[in-house]
Order: C-alpha cells, then structure tokens, then sequence
C-alpha cells in the first residue's frame, strides 16, 4: 500500500451553508483499490488470504440456478480474456489505427464463449477481501485484527453474491494454506476479483438528503440557502441543490469502510440486526466504481489527468473488476453490539 490517493476539497463546505448538519458528520476510510500484487500479509481486494492451513476452506452448499446463468466460465477463462482486453486496450492507445483484436484474441474469445459445463457440487468461496487493522480502520472484536470477506460467485435469493466474514488473529496463523480451492465455474465474471492493494484515506461523510429530517432536507431544497454560492461554480457541479448535495457533499462512490449508507435506487430501509434487532452500522462496501458519470468530482487529485484508453466495456473507475447487478453496490452492515451476530446485506 505504498500509493497516496487524495479525494479532493469538496466544492463547498456544506456546514458553512447548514451548520445542523455539523452533528452528523461520520469518518469513512475510502479503500482506493489498485491493481496489484498483494501477499496473504497485505489489505487487499481478490488477494491470497491469511488462512489457516489446518482450518478447512468454506463452500457454498445450496443449490444454484442453472437457468439465471449466462455464459458460464470458469476463472481462468475470466484471467484470460481480461489480459487480452488489457492488450487490446494498451495497443490501441499506442495506435489508435491498430486493429481491436488480433486474429490469436478473437480465436480465444470464440473458443471461451463456446462456456463451460454446468457444476452441480459445492461451489468454493472466492476471496473477495482481506483487511488489517492495523492498514484501516474498522469494527473488529477486541480478539482480532484481521477481517476476511468471502463470497459465492453465484445470484441468491436476492440477486447479488452470498458474503461470508471471518474475523481472526493475524499472530495465530502460523502456517497459511497454499493453495486454496478455486470454483470450477462463475456465474458472472464480474463475481471475480481482479487482485488489487488499497491506499486508505480517510474522509468526512453526511448522511444521504433522504436520512435527514423534513426540515433540514427542505432547506437543502431552497435555493436562496445557496446564494452565497458563486453561479458560476455551483452550475459546474449540479442542476439543482438536490443534485449538488447527494454527488458531490454528502458520501463518497467506491470501496470504503464505515460512513454512511448510500442508498440508490431504493429509499432508507430500517436495517435492525437479525439476532438482536439493534440497528446495524456500515462495515465495508463493496463498489463496483470509484466513481461515475455524476461523481466526478471524488476522482483522486493524483488521477486527474488524462487517463489511457482502458480496456472495452470498462466504467471508470473499476479498478477491481467487480460488476455486481450492473454498477450498484453491495454494502455489508454489523451489529454494534455484537460482531458475531450476522451481518446484513444491502445492493444499492
């Protein structure tokens, strides 16, 4: 993790405008993923894992739908077509007259699309995240320092992946299995991580305009609030105040921990914890960008420059790979009061 990535001043200083808000700031730590080459010692996205190598490796027992399922490949066939659309998009940007693909990429294209056959057995968990508290901060039992998030790379019941999280203590694992079982076939391929090192930094969060009260969300609404605001510069962020706050003021895109909940496209929903009914609080989101066409302005300091040509069909920002039900988000929320109660899912 030796990158710095630097989300920019916001375009306002939202308090200034509405000091009610000043009591519901929170600290998120955004993760920045990057591809890399992380160790089972590093904080990581799809890296190796610090696991036991007497602790057997997890799977997902329930049945999957055969019929939800597009083309089915497995991961190396996923690892082989992202090399050769990274190829594709670097001989572009040299030449843009180059050809897309080569004659050897569409022969390997045709032969993987051909898919694989249907696995009806246990599927193994795919590592999807690893974080040390000692790299980022985040709930953690006073036991451990080390959380590892799994998943089945297959829709359940509510469209997305099934998570699966593990807790540790990195002092303990002396001796780190080698060679984990891998799924012989993905639903999707954006259910498998690219490996990718974080660079944590840690920001200042308002709840989304929709968690706020009646009164505070009308103001946020009325214009003549923002009249001290340069037209010129305003109109560069947003159409209207609505806009401005929820893009740009309120809670970054992409990967992080902590903060506030994002919710889109569905409204606030109570999220009580399954075993005790207290309300649970953001652990990790998992984003499938870091940014998007109407958050611009969270693009890092350090790449905000002209960018090379990436590779086709790649949104901005996804660094990870990761595409979960077409850009939206899966945000895993704990229980305060008891990490070892299940967590919850939220796709947003």
């Amino acid at each position: 993790m030796n990158a710095i990535f630097t989300t920019p001043p916001r375009p306002f200083d939202v308090t200034a405008l509405f000091p009610e808000l000043t009591s519901l700031v929170r600290t998120a730590t955004r993760l920045h993923p990057r591809p890399g080459s992380p160790s089972v010692h590093d904080s990581s996205v799809g890296g190796p894992l610090l696991w036991p190598s007497d602790e057997p490796w997890p799977y997902c027992e329930e049945p999957h739908d055969r019929d939800a399922s597009r083309d089915i490949l497995s991961p190396d066939d996923i690892r082989l077509l992202r090399r050769d659309r990274a190829a594709a998009a670097e001989r572009l940007r040299r030449d843009p007259a180059a050809p897309e693909w080569t004659p050897d990429e569409l022969a390997t294209w045709k032969r993987i699309k051909v898919g694989r056959p249907w696995f009806d057995g246990p599927i193994p968990l795919l590592p999807v995240a690893q974080l040390y508290a000692r790299d980022i901060p985040f709930p953690c039992p006073h036991d451990a320092d080390l959380l590892q998030v799994l998943w089945c790379p297959f829709d359940h019941e509510k469209a997305h992946p099934r998570t699966a999280l593990f807790w540790r203590s990195s002092a303990t694992v002396t001796d780190v299995l080698d060679a984990p079982p891998e799924p012989p076939i993905v639903q999707v391929d954006g259910y498998l991580p690219e490996p990718c090192l974080f660079a944590p930094e840690q920001i200042t969060e308002f709840p989304n305009p929709m968690e706020l009260s009646e009164k505070l969300r009308n103001g946020l609404d009325d214009m003549s609030r923002w009249e001290t605001i340069d037209p010129a510069r305003y109109n560069s962020y947003a159409d209207d105040p609505g806009e401005l706050y929820l893009n740009n003021l309120c809670h970054a895109p992409g990967w992080k921990t902590g903060g506030w909940t994002r919710w889109s496209p569905t409204d606030p929903v109570p999220r009580p914890c399954p075993e005790c009914r207290t309300e649970a609080v953001p652990l990790l989101t998992i984003a499938s960008n870091e940014w998007d066409g109407g958050s611009g302005s969270w693009i890092p300091q350090e790449e905000r420059m002209p960018q090379p040509r990436r590779p086709v069909g790649e949104p901005n920002g996804n660094f990870t790979k990761i595409d979960i039900t077409g850009g939206n988000n899966l945000q895993l929320h704990v229980c305060p009061t008891s990490l070892d109660h299940p967590h919850i899912e939220l796709l947003q």
